[in-house]
């Protein structure tokens, strides 16, 4: 029963960090998306994109975050099982991706705190790009989970599957940029 109550917990906190992550690569964009606009205009909208992204991370992707890491740790003590399994292997090499760009988002929430000159030095379209980072992972460790006895058995069919999406979710976004221009 405890187990199944931490699963939950781990879930519920799993939802609410993605949501954060998804959020504040967004306000990423929109915050690039003001090079061009006046002086006062930039000023004003940095500043609110700054402001929430600076609480969405400090108040609900990170808390979120911590609790999603503390309930899966707990999840593991409870079940070291896991750890001999081939797919829990493969889901915690997608963290290690996830980590990674929790670590990336960090550093741009600290690059535009400073709200001075060409913070954002990437291409606006690479920051949408970007914004996709998440749901590849989120994708990679729901299927891995879900799928969990068919990973070993049919591994290149859902890599190919995985290709496949991510060029069709990259394309969308260079579409519905060009279209915007």
């Amino acid at each position: 029963m405890l187990y199944t109550i931490i699963k939950a917990i781990h879930i519920i906190f799993m939802v609410s960090y993605f949501a954060g992550i998804f959020y504040l690569v967004r306000l990423f964009v929109y915050y690039k998306d003001t090079d061009n606009f006046e002086e006062n205009k930039k000023q004003i909208l940095r500043e609110q994109y700054v402001f929430m992204a600076r609480r969405l991370w400090n108040i609900i992707t990170v808390p979120a975050g911590v609790i999603m890491l503390t309930t899966g740790l707990i999840m593991i003590s409870l079940n070291f099982g896991l750890m001999k399994t081939p797919w829990f292997h493969l889901k915690l090499t997608f963290l290690v991706g996830l980590a990674a760009y929790h670590f990336w988002c960090w550093k741009k929430v600290l690059q535009i705190k400073n709200l001075q000159g060409n913070i954002l030095p990437i291409e606006n379209i690479k920051l949408r790009q970007a914004n996709e980072i998440a749901t590849f992972i989120l994708f990679l460790v729901v299927f891995t989970v879900i799928l969990k006895s068919l990973v070993i058995s049919f591994w290149w069919q859902l890599i190919v599957g995985f290709v496949v999406l991510v060029f069709a979710i990259m394309m969308t976004v260079k579409l519905v940029n060009k279209k915007k221009k």
